[in-house]
């Protein structure tokens, strides 16, 4: 077993490469020391603290940088995906119930069959698998399948056959609120303490090969369970991994700290999803005659803000339609005039994924200190004029969504994740897709990207000391097999870059799209490798 709490005692110098650090634009070299860094600097300044290290690396011109901090994932589910039936490669209905055939004569002991990742958004066909046609596919077996924003569902009968509470209207469409919830806490009762934990290692060790040093864990009554989010501390704290630090989305503060959650907050659902036409917006869907579902009011989610910030714990909430955004802000404010602006300020409450911002609400976030937990993967997913998106909006709507140059220039601060299994973790295709967002106007800087995706979880959990490779910070880093550095030139959105060190601005890999992601060759946390490239 190994002792996650234990300082490390051993000293590396790291020379021979390029660091990332705000402390020396032209560093070289690294001393990391009892589980921190202790010096950046220059090669040759690195001569005078080589005879007194333990051991001596060369890095052969790779990149040394903080490691990433994935602000918003769900291990179990993301572990399940990574051993289990994915159905994200489906490129049609008919491929994905192939996929559910062959999967299911593969899996003849599980009890329950689980899925992720169906988008029939992007199938010829248009339309979610019906209930008869994987009854067919499974073989009469219990099967869920998640719809890859996780906030619907498609079940055979037998499993709505345990959950008999649930009344399904009709064969055609996909479960989404309350029967969703309902059938998903059943299958995943289903699993075995052992399954689960094959999943958690799974996803964290996925993780740790893309150079992540931390996540944060959404979990919460609605998503997981309390042994589910307790056995995933458990595991982080002896498995060599990223860190975990754990939010769980429940209004019973008593509960969140019995589980260790570093607040009641994460996926506390204000609304559902774009893609399940359950996100909260002023305006009906361009593609529904309704404007989908909420689930706090404003009132409801001041009291918990309220709770939480006399508690000194972190509120949050999932809150991605324009409605519900617009819900979050006045409860918050609310909150704030009866416990006080600053108190709520110093607290860093946060909002998860904050898609539909306004001028309005984006002003509000920074006035409130709310952060924005976003996944820019979900532009490069569903944005641009012919995506999910524009089918569910019309386009003029979509063109808004996930304002992130506005929400920077207003002083939001933002904290990057992938929402796994929702998209892929994917750290350095996530600076790539804020970089290159498919609305140019939201675009920014591959420098201020990479800060959200590194420093910007560390500060959204209250930590303004790590996520940057400077002396006294935590020995969080990665090292990576890279391109030449580039410096992106101020403010072309993105279209111009410079090799020039005179900007005295640390470089960073060329994100340009059609070029290969840097390879993580290593990852370290606190002074310990949890992740080691094997050679050849």
């Amino acid at each position: 077993m190994t002792d996650r709490t234990a300082t490390p005692t051993h000293t590396v110098l790291l020379r021979g490469g390029e660091v990332h650090s705000p402390a020396d634009p032209f560093a070289t070299a690294m001393v990391v020391e009892r589980g921190h860094i202790a010096w950046v600097g220059s090669e040759g300044a690195a001569d005078a603290f080589a005879p007194g290290v333990d051991e001596v690396v060369d890095l052969g011109g790779a990149l040394v940088t903080p490691a990433f901090t994935d602000a918003h994932v769900h291990a179990t589910s993301t572990g399940l995906a990574l051993t289990g039936l994915d159905l994200s490669t489906a490129r049609s209905l008919a491929e994905a119930l192939d996929l559910v055939r062959a999967y299911a004569a593969r899996r003849p002991a599980d009890r329950v069959l689980l899925g992720h990742g169906w988008d029939a958004a992007r199938w010829p066909e248009r339309r979610a698998p019906r209930r008869s046609e994987l009854d067919e596919a499974a073989g009469g077996r219990p099967l869920y399948l998640s719809r890859v924003d996780v906030h619907s569902a498609v079940v055979t009968t037998a499993l709505l056959d345990l959950v008999p509470h649930v009344h399904p209207h009709g064969d055609d469409e996909p479960l989404t609120k309350d029967d969703h919830h309902a059938v998903r806490r059943a299958a995943l009762d289903a699993l075995t303490p052992a399954q689960r934990a094959e999943a958690q290692r799974a996803a964290l060790d996925r993780a740790a090969s893309l150079g992540i040093g931390s996540v944060h864990e959404c979990g919460g009554p609605e998503i997981s369970s309390p042994e589910d989010f307790a056995g995933l501390l458990a595991l982080a704290a002896e498995h060599p991994g990223p860190r975990v630090h754990g939010y769980w989305a429940d209004r019973d503060l008593v509960l969140a700290r019995e589980l260790g959650a570093v607040g009641a907050a994460g996926d506390l659902f204000v609304d559902g999803a774009l893609g399940s036409h359950t996100a909260c917006l002023h305006a009906p869907y361009a593609d529904a005659a309704h404007t989908g579902t909420g689930y706090l009011d404003a009132a409801e989610v001041a009291a918990h803000v309220a709770a939480c910030t006399e508690e000194g714990l972190q509120a949050g909430f999932h809150a991605i339609g324009d409605a519900a955004v617009t819900a979050v802000v006045e409860g918050v404010r609310a909150a704030a005039e009866k416990v006080g602006l600053d108190r709520v300020r110093a607290a860093r409450h946060r909002v998860e994924h904050a898609e539909m911002m306004t001028p309005q609400t984006i002003a509000a976030f920074a006035e409130l200190g709310l952060t924005a937990s976003v996944q820019p993967a979900f532009d490069a997913a569903w944005g641009g004029e012919d995506g999910m998106y524009a089918d569910r909006l019309g386009a003029e709507r979509a063109r808004t969504l996930n304002p992130y140059a506005a929400m920077l220039k207003a002083g939001v601060p933002l904290a990057f994740g992938s929402d796994a299994p929702v998209t892929p973790l994917d750290p350095w295709g996530t600076v790539r897709a804020a970089a290159f967002h498919r609305t140019p106007e939201h675009r920014i800087s591959v420098r201020a990207a990479f800060a959200a995706h590194t420093r910007g979880g560390w500060r959204a959990l209250g930590r303004d000391d790590a996520g940057i490779l400077v002396p006294g910070a935590p020995a969080d880093y990665a090292v990576w097999q890279t391109g030449e550095l580039v410096v992106q030139a101020p403010d072309d959105r993105v279209a111009r870059w410079s090799t020039d060190p005179r900007s005295g601005t640390p470089g960073l890999p060329d994100l340009s799209p059609g070029g290969e992601l840097p390879v993580c060759l290593k990852t370290v946390v606190g002074g310990r490798e949890v992740f080691v490239r094997p050679q050849g």
